[in-house]
């Protein structure tokens, strides 16, 4: 490996090096055909490496997915769904209007909580829309067939695209009442600055009438979180590695997922976990549609996700500094995860 001042570089199979600190001596980079293939250049050429979560969602990440969401150690699921059967009868009352309402729900997956309240609005003939939101295509397909078959008279419209795709297209929903889902601490991926910046976002789309609907996961003792981002089956390992097992699949990739270890931490002062991906051996890594080589040292890590952990001081903080203001919240019988609703500020 080449170095310069101290810090790694990337070489590109034309011989032409560089890093995150210096430019490339004026080569172009390759030309990108996905948006998965641009970052995964940006991220692994960077300094320290890093890999964008969103990225686990292939077709296989899905199915790990679902099985993590179904293990003991991970709480934050069953904690919710509690939440959501306990209470949906206030929180249906509170999204409860007379000319009817939108229900948008960002990062959809299996819909699995969110049927506890779309049973219950069938129930009260509500008159509402379903709008679930997801990367995946796959997970909506999967999504829409199931409502199909559970709550058949359910009006669903599915929309493919990231949060900031949709984001952007939530201010043309001003015809009635809308309502914003943001379940399973989703919030929790982003860095606190990140999350003011997202949740402006969510009030900039918002009316006065709207309402925001939020889940996070609170702190707690450090070992239940540790816990849930490390599985004794180890099928969050398996999620983490797939995203070098999707690299090699789409990208022509070479990378050896024994050789990685998944590495997960939590900081309980800052209420932060990260996951890793560590290489035990020094080693380059093809990626041969980005004719690109990856150097990495032994113990060289990859970051993959951040999970930020809140609490009410917290979660007020950032509602005031996107200009939400919290109207209501519910939580599980342990106080394990907490369950927001909001307005824009002034309404």
């Amino acid at each position: 490996m080449k170095e310069t001042r101290g810090f790694p570089f990337f070489i590109l199979k034309n011989g032409t090096c560089g890093n995150f600190y210096f430019t490339m001596n004026n080569t172009k980079p390759p030309d990108f055909k996905t948006q998965f293939a641009e970052e995964i250049f940006k991220g692994l050429t960077s300094y320290p490496k890093k890999i964008s979560s969103k990225f686990f969602y292939d077709e296989r990440g899905d199915e790990l997915f679902q099985q993590i969401m179904e293990l003991p150690e991970y709480y934050l699921t069953g904690k919710e769904y509690q939440i959501l059967l306990r209470h949906r009868e206030e929180i249906g009352d509170a999204f409860a209007s007379m000319e009817g309402f939108d229900l948008i729900e960002l990062g959809a997956g299996d819909g699995k909580k969110t049927k506890v309240l779309l049973r219950h609005f069938e129930e009260k003939n509500f008159d509402y829309k379903y709008l679930p939101v997801d990367i995946s295509k796959n997970v909506l397909e999967q999504l829409s067939a199931s409502l199909q078959q559970e709550i058949p008279a359910v009006e669903v419209e599915p929309q493919q695209g990231t949060y900031g795709e949709v984001l952007s297209r939530l201010a043309d929903y001003r015809d009635r009442k809308k309502i914003i889902l943001f379940l399973g601490s989703n919030i929790g991926n982003l860095t606190p600055q990140e999350a003011v910046v997202f949740l402006r976002k969510i009030s900039s789309s918002m009316d006065e009438k709207d309402l925001f609907f939020m889940g996070v996961d609170q702190k707690k003792e450090p070992r239940v979180i540790l816990d849930a981002y490390n599985d004794s089956a180890g099928v969050t390992e398996a999620f983490n590695k797939n995203l070098l097992v999707r690299m090699n699949r789409e990208l022509d990739a070479d990378f050896e997922p024994d050789t990685f270890m998944h590495w997960p931490l939590y900081n309980p002062e800052t209420g932060v976990a990260k996951s890793y991906l560590v290489s035990t051996k020094e080693q380059t890594v093809q990626i041969n549609s980005l004719d690109l080589e990856v150097h990495f040292q032994k113990w060289e890590t990859i970051h993959t996700e951040v999970s930020q952990k809140y609490d009410d001081t917290s979660i007020a903080w950032l509602a005031e500094e996107a200009g939400l203001e919290i109207t209501g919240s519910w939580t599980d019988k342990e106080s394990c995860f907490k369950n927001y609703l909001f307005k824009r500020t002034g309404s």
